[in-house]
């Protein structure tokens, strides 16, 4: 996963409004008095939302999953970015805030997986320090359901098509994506397809706070992520800030 999808990926998400999610993140924290410092990124892609961390003055160390990613990332004097598995990465340092954004945390389908990553997340955070993280909220999926949807992108170089088809699991809160691309190279006119699968979790609000009483924590908000709005069936993306105890 990931593999190839990782070279289209700034192409795919060229208009995501990084910056407002940026500015987002930073008024969360500065709320509960995290105004500069350390932050641990879960899931930081190719490095945009960590650079612009960075430019508002905060040290940021992103973990990433796809070295392909890893390789693309934006760079900054403040950011560092390395492969790893943000379930049982170890850098033996503490920072004030772990942030997982863009629904990384919905990623880790299996209660081992998800309980790890609660874990680790609470392992390198300082006493007070916050865990904020978004993901699929259950009663939106539950109530909309997936659907199938196509993304047309366009740059200099690629015109790329995305055909997402959903497969739902209510039971097991769980849907699997199936992504078939269609890119064609605008300098030869040939056409490559590929295929990925994601399976992406939903979580329930009792879910998140079973998990963070195990793992230290106490959640201090849960708001719709970006307009801070209270959660509903019509709530696809929940952001929840947790502190450690």
């Amino acid at each position: 996963m990931f593999n190839i999808y990782s070279k289209f990926y700034d192409l795919l998400y060229q208009e995501k409004e990084y910056k407002i999610e940026a500015d987002y993140i930073i008024d969360l924290l500065a709320k509960h008095k995290i105004l500069h410092g350390n932050i641990l990124e879960f899931g930081s892609g190719t490095g945009k939302h960590g650079c612009l961390l960075c430019k508002s003055g905060f040290n940021v160390h992103g973990i990433e999953l796809s070295n392909e990613m890893v390789i693309r990332a934006e760079t900054h004097p403040k950011f560092i970015c390395e492969q790893g598995d943000i379930a049982n990465v170890k850098l033996n340092k503490s920072f004030d805030a772990v942030i997982s954004l863009f629904h990384v945390i919905s990623y880790q389908t299996s209660n081992k997986q998800i309980k790890a990553v609660f874990e680790n997340a609470s392992n390198h955070l300082l006493t007070n320090g916050l865990f904020i993280f978004d993901f699929w909220y259950s009663p939106a999926v539950h109530y909309q359901q997936p659907s199938i949807r196509v993304k047309r992108v366009e740059n200099h170089n690629f015109s790329l098509t995305r055909i997402a088809e959903p497969k739902y699991y209510p039971n097991e809160n769980l849907v699997d994506v199936d992504y078939t691309f269609f890119v064609r190279n605008l300098d030869d006119n040939s056409i490559t397809q590929f295929k990925e699968t994601h399976s992406l979790r939903h979580f329930s609000i009792p879910e998140v706070d079973e998990l963070a009483k195990l793992y230290n924590f106490k959640r201090v908000g849960v708001q719709e992520f970006l307009t801070k709005k209270k959660p509903s069936k019509d709530t696809w993306g929940v952001c929840v800030i947790l502190k450690k105890n």
